[in-house]
């Protein structure tokens, strides 16, 4: 089962052949709105794919913030390998259970469950193409209210993280080193605007990949070949290659279209703009 599980996408069509079958994969909703953060779990109660559990950006894809707030670890600190293991265990998720997540906005928040499963070592991972839109185009049904929950794995195994982050002060020590790809949309990354964060701008050098621009009109990623040259573009190898937006998040969006180009190898900048702004000591860069 896990070796049959496409990734790091999975199209709507073939998983809608899945189901009723033993192959069918534990689904992750995670649907989710800054603005309101009740929203997404409402959107899932409302109609969700057959069996799925909820994934909240907050309660499970993000760790609790620091006494210090956004200046250790941002608006959505990585929570910690063992709470990230516990959660799976709930979920009835086992090392080698084939995992499908998914949202309702274009792959943002699936991105970051894709990521965090990753980093944890699972393999099973995929993210549907399209998400919950492309499910219901193709025909596939939707359940309401809450998915009772599965019998709880053993214990999910911690191994070595298979996903490289970095920090503030790795960014700080290497300056010229690492590319680092912004994935928030242009105006944030300018300066014009900023309406979450503690100041406007973006980390000096950086280069910006609005994560929407992965996207095709239909709300589907574009093809690999494209995607490719996209990143090959900005002239670094992938391990030299540090993505990052607000706080996190977004920025898996581009992790993840590397990966689907064949550019594995990428960093994460967890703590993101949110944290980096947040220290008055950091260079601020706008343009």
């Amino acid at each position: 089962m896990t070796a049959s599980l496409p990734t790091p996408l999975i199209g709507a069509s073939t998983l809608l052949a899945r189901l009723g079958t033993p192959d069918w994969p534990v689904l992750l909703d995670c649907s989710f709105d800054l603005a309101d953060t009740g929203a997404g779990e409402a959107a899932y109660i409302a109609g969700h794919l057959p069996g799925a559990r909820y994934a909240h950006l907050d309660r499970d894809l993000s760790g609790p913030k620091t006494a210090r707030g956004a200046i250790d670890g941002g608006r959505h600190p990585l929570p910690t390998r063992e709470a990230l293991a516990a959660t799976l265990a709930r979920w009835g998720i086992g090392a080698g259970t084939p995992v499908v997540a998914y949202d309702a906005q274009g792959g943002a928040y699936a991105a970051r469950a894709w990521w965090l499963l990753r980093w944890l070592g699972h393999q099973a991972i995929a993210v549907l193409d399209g998400g919950v839109a492309a499910w219901q185009a193709t025909g596939g049904p939707l359940e309401q209210g809450l998915t009772p929950h599965a019998p709880a794995a053993e214990g999910y195994p911690l191994r070595p993280a298979a996903m490289p982050a970095v920090d503030a002060s790795e960014l700080l020590a290497a300056p010229g080193r690492l590319l680092v790809i912004d994935a928030r949309a242009p105006e944030r990354y300018r300066g014009d605007v900023e309406p979450l964060d503690a100041q406007a701008g973006h980390i000096p050098g950086a280069r910006n990949r609005f994560f929407k621009d992965n996207l095709d009109p239909n709300g589907r990623f574009r093809p690999a070949a494209e995607l490719r040259r996209v990143f090959q573009a900005f002239g670094a190898t992938p391990g030299q290659v540090v993505h990052q937006c607000g706080s996190g998040v977004t920025a898996c969006h581009n992790l993840l279209a590397m990966e689907l180009a064949g550019l594995p190898g990428s960093a994460l900048y967890p703590g993101s703009w949110s944290e980096w702004s947040a220290d008055p000591a950091r260079p601020v860069a706008r343009s």
